[in-house]
């Protein structure tokens, strides 16, 4: 396999809801995280929910961490893909610290294609042409 990144896939439970309910908390660890996990930082959107809750995603040179919380259940749910150089490990390891989980369950896939396949030469590349395509929501 031709290993193009690294994706993490995380639940992370038991950390205290003011935590996970603030979202310059949340802003602060994500920066953190990036420095940790030396990730170059292109844009950052945080969101808080009513009554509670917080989505922050951010979009790295190497790929993007997105974060989604449940202050009323001490759930966290996130998301890192890095490509290229960076460590992804490391910068979860500062969300779960930040964050305070005492529980985490943490998935690893190597994203990436095995070699011949993915690979378009110049004929092949024709038939998969970008095209329109018209829906009914276009059509009005």
């Amino acid at each position: 396999m031709k290993q193009l990144g690294t994706h993490l896939v995380v639940d992370a439970w038991q950390s205290p809801g003011d935590l996970l309910n603030d979202p310059e908390r949340i802003r602060r660890a994500l920066l953190d995280a990036i420095v940790a996990g030396e990730a170059t930082l292109i844009d950052m959107c945080v969101h808080q929910f009513s009554p509670h809750g917080v989505t922050a995603t951010v979009t790295l040179a190497e790929s993007h961490i997105a974060i989604h919380t449940w202050p009323e259940y001490g759930y966290f749910a996130a998301d890192l893909f890095f490509c290229g150089r960076g460590n992804p490990q490391r910068a979860m390891k500062v969300l779960q610290t930040a964050l305070q989980a005492k529980e985490v369950r943490l998935s690893e896939f190597k994203r990436g294609f095995d070699p011949g396949v993915g690979i378009l030469d110049s004929a092949s590349s024709e038939q998969y042409a970008p095209c329109l395509v018209e829906t009914s929501a276009a059509r009005g």
